[in-house]
């Protein structure tokens, strides 16, 4: 079943079940801008034999950034880059779905020291994002115009769709969880009020774009934290999204809070949890799938050919959403089609700094946050190598890409800083 094509309702066709899921990537200009390490990134994936690929984060508006080095897309000052970016992703056979997003309160504060959320709460990680101050209604109508005007631009420049990340703990999901959105007028209270900003956001999405673009949402299962968004809340909400002409709902799950599909663990306990997650993300899928409309992409949790097949086989998934893999095999789509791997290359038992926070002890959340950290950069660092040019690094150690990304993080943050302080000046 992995290499059917399937027909979307917008009428664009996927060549096969495999979708690339968004990575960020950290590699535009000062600018915004996609540059030539975009190019050789998606060149080579690309060709690697996936129906579609799911840019990393591109923000709707430069004043809240994900990160520095996300790619910003509010006018058509970077047209030709993102043109060229399109072209060379179908040069190799794909089609590209840009994702477009606004972080909320996971801004870093070097980026933005009071950033926007639903309310005025605080990131448990507090060291590294500011107190954020709850949008306005006039600021919330003007979001959604960026979401529909960043979708245009990129459908001017070539992209095959775009996919709205109300996941993970970005400022959509922010506004669909009662923990992070305590308001008590049309946006906050009922799950009906929660749920109109993103709405909102998929329909002005699909007007400005018409019918035979993909829309695609990304959406949390569950956000797997306490008083946050729940699985039966996810349900009502993909009830409504039927309505909203979505193309493709990628199901998902955590927040920064719970990095539930970005938890490095130790050795000994790779195996179990690989099996839970599994478990709880294909019945979560299964339940969304027996309410929603439109196709679903499952990512995280796949480890195995036979399991990918056996999901799609039962009926819990219409795609199988990977990233991390590409990271090793940017052929991973085309491998797996052939037969010629079982076993996914993900070596998540050498990616751990220390297992402290297994024990009960003062250092849990220190132990964990730097275990979870050392896994991101580590596969950032195989991502800058793609870019490159050059082959992946699985040899690479965790701490060595833990200091590289904080380093290389700075200096992206400096050159940002510095781009604003310039644009300012005029």
């Amino acid at each position: 079943m992995i290499e059917q094509p399937y027909t979307l309702a917008c009428g664009q066709q996927l060549a096969n079940r495999f979708i690339k899921a968004a990575m960020t990537e950290g590699l535009a200009t000062p600018e915004g801008w996609p540059g030539n390490a975009h190019l050789e990134l998606y060149r080579r994936w690309g060709a690697g034999g996936s129906a579609a690929h799911i840019s990393g984060n591109i923000m709707i508006d430069r004043r809240y950034l994900e990160r520095a080095g996300n790619v910003i897309v509010e006018d058509n000052s970077g047209l030709d880059k993102l043109r060229a970016w399109a072209d060379v992703v179908h040069a190799g056979g794909s089609l590209l779905w840009g994702q477009i997003s606004h972080p909320g309160r996971q801004c870093p504060r070097q980026i933005c020291a009071q950033p926007l959320s639903a309310s005025a709460v605080r990131l448990d990680l507090a060291h590294s994002f500011g107190q954020p101050r709850a949008a306005s209604s006039a600021e919330l109508h003007d979001i959604i115009e960026r979401f529909a005007n960043t979708a245009a631009i990129l459908q001017r420049a070539g992209f095959d769709g775009v996919q709205i990340h109300a996941a993970h703990g970005y400022l959509l999901s922010q506004f669909l969880s009662p923990r992070t959105n305590q308001r008590s007028d049309e946006w906050g209270g009922s799950l009906a009020n929660r749920a109109r900003l993103l709405l909102a956001v998929v329909r002005a999405v699909r007007q400005r774009v018409g019918p035979a673009m993909c829309v695609a949402v990304k959406l949390n299962s569950a956000d797997f934290v306490q008083g946050g968004f729940t699985q039966q809340e996810c349900l009502q909400v993909v009830e409504w999204l039927n309505d909203c002409q979505v193309d493709v709902l990628e199901v998902s799950g955590g927040t920064y809070e719970n990095l539930v599909m970005f938890d490095a663990l130790p050795a000994e306990q790779i195996r179990a949890s690989t099996r839970q997650r599994i478990a709880t993300f294909l019945d979560y899928a299964s339940a969304i799938k027996r309410v929603a409309q439109m196709p679903v992409m499952l990512t995280g949790g796949f480890r195995t050919r036979s399991g990918m097949v056996q999901a799609l086989q039962d009926g819990a998934t219409d795609f199988i959403g990977l990233a991390r893999p590409y990271c090793l095999q940017p052929d991973l789509a085309s491998q797996l089609i052939a037969g010629r791997m079982e076993t996914l290359p993900i070596p998540e038992a050498r990616l751990v700094l220390g297992q402290g926070y297994f024990g009960p002890n003062s250092r849990a959340h220190l132990w964990r946050t730097l275990n979870n950290l050392a896994q991101a950069a580590w596969y950032y660092h195989q991502i800058e190598a793609l870019a490159a040019g050059q082959p992946p690094a699985p040899e690479y150690g965790a701490r060595s890409a833990l200091l590289s990304h904080v380093l290389n993080d700075q200096r992206r943050i400096r050159r940002y800083q510095q781009h604003q302080r310039q644009t300012a000046r005029g």
